[in-house]
């Protein structure tokens, strides 16, 4: 009967790895296929823009991402890295690139879909 018993709790185990090496692999396949801004935007500019603190604008407003838009990318990324009216430069988020925080720019025009002019 321990023989058994022990026989089904190896089965168990070996099957609850390999459903979570599945899982893993789907959530590996599922970061992949997200925008390269979506994690800096979710670790560092959620919490203002989600719920749109001190005017930011919030995740997929068109209307107030147009006319940020309209000043273009580059003027958009500059606001971003160096801070513009209540938001502080790189949005506090220090250990972030110049190019993740461009990144996170992208991702917000693109989930208002609003295109900003180069």
């Amino acid at each position: 009967m321990k023989v058994v018993v022990s026989f089904l709790n190896r089965v168990l185990v070996l099957g609850l790895v390999a459903s979570l090496a599945a899982c893993s692999s789907e959530s590996a396949e599922t970061l992949a296929d997200a925008h390269p801004g979506q994690s800096t935007y979710n670790e560092a500019c959620i919490s203002c823009h989600n719920p749109g603190i001190s005017g930011a604008p919030r995740l997929g407003d068109a209307d107030a991402w147009q006319p940020r838009a309209a000043k273009g990318r580059q003027a958009l990324v500059a606001s971003t890295v160096n801070g513009l009216n209540a938001m502080p430069a790189k949005g506090m988020c220090w250990q972030c690139s110049d190019e993740q925080l461009a990144h996170a720019v992208d991702y917000m025009l693109e989930q208002a879909g609003v295109t900003a002019t180069p």
